[in-house]
């Protein structure tokens, strides 16, 4: 008799059901939970995974609404990790979902015990706590998976993945190698990243935003333009590494 939840039955019988007793029991932390971070916890949610950790310090706003998944003018004003977990549990009741509304930074690394997961997202968008994330990340046994620039893209059939230092066309990742070589403290290890080669886009009239036809300043504050059709598929193509990771795990293990 199959010991698999019936709304996983679906993806059991693509992945088969040792692949979803697997995936139960990994431990996996998403840090942030924007336009990427949002979309790959519900995919590895809808995906079986049982034990999920979210970090993000934002709370819902609504310039978010576009392209986050739990981000509705119902949820603006809430902490991005409440609302999130709320969804993830009205998919899997089960699910052991806990919410960190916290920052990742150099002086609260210590308190996420990082070794304590089998796989680390990455989806932080400031520079200097995404480098410090991936470095001790790859001190520990978790397998990462990072998420390069998603912002002025059009085009997901561009979106790809690589390991860390093949990576191209992508600004993030050059400004993380530069980052990486001025200090001279490297990732310890290899690890994959989500991106896309895809130019950046420039704003219409040389940095005027079109709002409704009409042409005005870009607001400041108003930050990079985003699209869900690029967020999302950057989340899912995340969530897909971890799976595929899992599923292609020897028997013995």
């Amino acid at each position: 008799m199959s010991i698999v939840q019936p709304i996983f039955r679906r993806a059991a019988v693509l992945l088969g059901e040792p692949a979803m007793e697997r995936l139960a029991q990994r431990r996996v932390i998403i840090f942030g939970v924007g336009g990427v971070g949002s979309w790959c916890a519900e995919a590895l949610v809808r995906t079986g995974v049982h034990h999920l950790t979210i970090v993000d310090f934002d709370r819902v706003d609504v310039t978010n609404v576009n392209r986050q998944l739990m981000a509705t003018t119902q949820t603006v004003g809430q902490p991005k990790v409440d609302a999130l977990r709320e969804r993830l549990l009205a998919i899997n009741p089960d699910a052991d979902i806990v919410a960190l509304a916290q920052t990742f930074t150099e002086d609260t690394a210590p308190d996420f015990r990082l070794g304590d997961y089998d796989y680390i997202i990455d989806a932080i968008d400031s520079l200097k706590d995404k480098a410090l994330l991936i470095e001790l990340a790859c001190q520990t046994r978790a397998r990462l998976f990072s998420s390069m620039g998603a912002a002025l893209k059009f085009d997901p059939t561009r979106v790809q993945v690589a390991e860390f230092w093949k990576v191209k066309g992508d600004p993030l990742a050059r400004a993380l190698r530069n980052r990486f070589k001025k200090q001279q403290r490297f990732p310890k290890r290899k690890f994959k990243c989500v991106f896309s080669d895809e130019p950046a886009q420039s704003l219409p009239g040389e940095g005027r935003a079109s709002a409704g036809g009409v042409e005005g300043p870009v607001m400041p504050g108003e930050g990079k333009g985003s699209l869900v059709q690029l967020t999302a598929v950057f989340g899912m193509t995340l969530a897909s590494l971890v799976v595929k990771d899992v599923v292609e795990e020897p028997a013995a293990l």
